[in-house]
Formats: structure tokens, C-alpha cells, sequence
């Protein structure tokens, strides 16, 4: 069969398909070539580049495309809804870029405790501002974390590793992955968490998860997280808890709009951006082209793929 790839993806992965008996082929289409292109392949590998977009999966269904496979945890830029509708699986890798992202919250906790970014860069201009970077640790703090799946339970290791409390909500799973992370109500997280990381889905119906009413609720001079998808935060309201203190600092991967437009909250003195590299490892890369692709051949071989993303609309569950 003919497999596609239109965004960058590591030779292994290739390979790898290959070796399974599939021709493939590497082309970062533009998207009026790709609409015109899908119908002569069997499978399509996206990362975040491609839209998979009604068009192109009509396109598809009427050619001979069966698996829609996304080298990475989110789909938001694949048209679930019309891929059920034909017929064409979508599947990803959920667990290819979990240390990536875990690794990056916890990354940006440190940075921002400590004003990293902010003290390397006072550095470079030839400063000595010793006294303006006094720092908080995170050893005794409470981290919050919402959304405890693969990558918070990965998050709350590494921060019991740190000897901080950890306590989590979420909104589908109730027992916690481990005895050393309470599972607690959503209130009571924001009343006693010094740290707040998100790990939660962005629902467009829904809207952001943290609003204007739950910065009220959290503790004074707490430090918010953001590498799971940008909107689960209101910015309007981030910006103004920054300003008026409520908000000690902010570490930001992912953004409402990418690449972002929000300036204010992108330049302010207190929050550490990051372009939405939280899966950008070169072992995360790899583990998400490999598991996609497993994931693509056991669809093209007839079998039932573990990460089936739209299993669930195409049995009309």
C-alpha cells in the first residue's frame, strides 16, 4: 500500500514502514497539492504542520485512504468527526512524548522559582543584579496538577523526587496513580496549590478550564504551568493576576493563538515562553513516529490498533 508523510519525520520511521512492505512516501505538501494528492494513498502520517481538514478527508474516503495516523499525543488538527464519517481511523501516540512534555513543565517550575530566563539575560547585558533574583524552592510546596494521565502522573514523580506535596483533579479519573498523589476536588487544589500545572484537552464548547473566578480561589503569589493546549487558560485573566501580584510568575508553552498575538502576556517581565516544544526531543520524535506508525500498519494489516482515537464516534458511542 502507499503511505504518505507530509510533515518532517525521522528515517527510522521510514524505514520502518517500508520494511513492512508499504511504499512511502516524504513530501510536505502545501494544502491545495495534498487535497489533490490524498485520494492515491492508503495512509497519511501527519505531526502538527498538516491539517487533515474535512476536504482532504473526503478527498481521501474517495480514493483508497483507510488510517489517518498523527505522530504525537493531540489531533486537534484532524477532522475527527468527518474521518468517522467515512470510515478511516485515526490513530496517534500518546505515550511517544510523555517524558518530553513531563520533563518541560518541570523544567519551566524550576526556571520560574528561580528567574533563569530573567537572570541570564540580565547577565548578557552586563549586569550584577545579584539581589533582584531572589528565589523560592520547590522542596515542601504543593504542586496542583490538572489532569493526572500519563504526563501529570509523570510530572508528580519528578516532583515527589523534589520532596513536594502533590495533589491532582481530574475530570474523568478518580483514584490516583499513585498513594503519594491526593486526588482532591478542583476547589480545593486551587485553595492550596503553590504550583498549578495543566495537563487537560482543550474543549472549544467548554472554554478555558482556569477562568477569571478561579485565579480568586488560588493562593497569592502561586505559579501557573501551561504545556498541555492553549484556551484551557484564560490569557485576558493570567495577565491581570501577573500585574496585580495574585500571580507570581507563569511558565507557557502553548498559546490561544499559535504563533501567539497576545504580546502582553508573551513579553511580560514575569512569564518564561517557550514556542510549543514540550514534545520537541529528539527521543520523543522518535517513540511518536515509531508507536504511529505501529500504530498505522496494524490498521492497513486488518487488525485493531491500540491507540484508535475515533473508535468511539465510529461505533456511534
Amino acid at each position: 500500500m502507499k503511505i504518505l508523510i507530509t510533515d518532517k519525520t525521522e528515517n527510522a520511521v521510514i524505514q520502518q514502514l517500508k520494511e513492512a512492505g508499504h511504499e512511502v512516501i516524504f513530501n510536505e505538501m502545501d494544502p491545495a497539492t495534498l487535497l489533490k494528492e490524498i485520494p492515491h494513498y492508503d495512509g497519511l502520517m501527519v505531526r502538527s504542520r498538516t491539517k487533515a481538514t474535512a476536504d482532504v478527508i473526503n478527498a481521501g474516503a474517495k480514493g483508497k485512504l483507510k488510517v489517518i495516523g498523527r505522530a504525537g499525543i493531540g489531533v486537534d488538527n484532524i477532522d475527527l468527526v468527518t474521518a468517522s464519517k467515512n470510515k478511516i481511523k485515526v490513530v496517534n501516540a500518546p505515550t511517544g512524548t510523555t517524558e518530553s512534555v513531563a520533563e518541560l513543565a518541570f523544567g519551566l517550575m524550576i526556571a520560574a522559582s528561580r528567574s533563569i530566563p530573567q537572570a541570564d539575560h540580565s547577565m548578557k547585558q552586563g549586569l550584577w543584579e545579584k539581589k533582584a533574583f531572589k528565589g523560592v524552592e520547590l522542596c515542601g510546596k504543593t504542586l496542583g496538577i490538572i489532569g493526572i494521565g500519563r504526563i501529570g502522573t509523570e510530572l508528580g514523580k519528578r516532583a515527589l523526587a523534589f520532596n513536594m506535596n502533590v495533589l491532582a483533579y481530574d475530570k474523568y479519573i478518580q483514584k490516583s496513580p499513585t498513594a503519594k498523589i491526593a486526588m482532591v476536588p478542583l476547589e480545593k487544589l486551587l485553595k492550596e496549590s503553590d504550583y498549578i500545572s495543566l495537563h487537560i484537552p482543550f474543549v472549544k464548547e467548554e472554554g478555558a478550564t482556569i477562568k477569571e473566578s478561579d485565579f480568586e480561589n488560588m493562593k497569592n503569589g502561586m505559579i501557573l504551568i501551561n504545556c498541555a493546549r492553549g484556551g484551557v487558560v484564560d490569557e485576558q485573566a493570567l495577565l491581570k493576576h501577573l500585574n496585580d501580584g495574585k500571580v507570581q510568575a507563569a511558565g507557557l508553552d502553548v498559546y490561544a493563538a499559535e504563533p501567539p498575538t497576545f504580546k502582553e502576556l508573551v513579553n511580560h517581565p514575569k512569564v518564561i515562553c517557550t514556542p510549543h516544544i514540550g514534545a520537541s526531543t529528539k527521543e520523543g520524535q522518535l517513540r511518536a513516529g515509531k508507536i504511529c506508525a505501529e500504530q498505522m500498519l496494524l490498521v492497513l494489516s486488518g487488525k485493531i490498533p491500540e491507540f484508535w482515537v475515533n473508535k468511539k464516534m465510529m461505533e456511534g458511542k
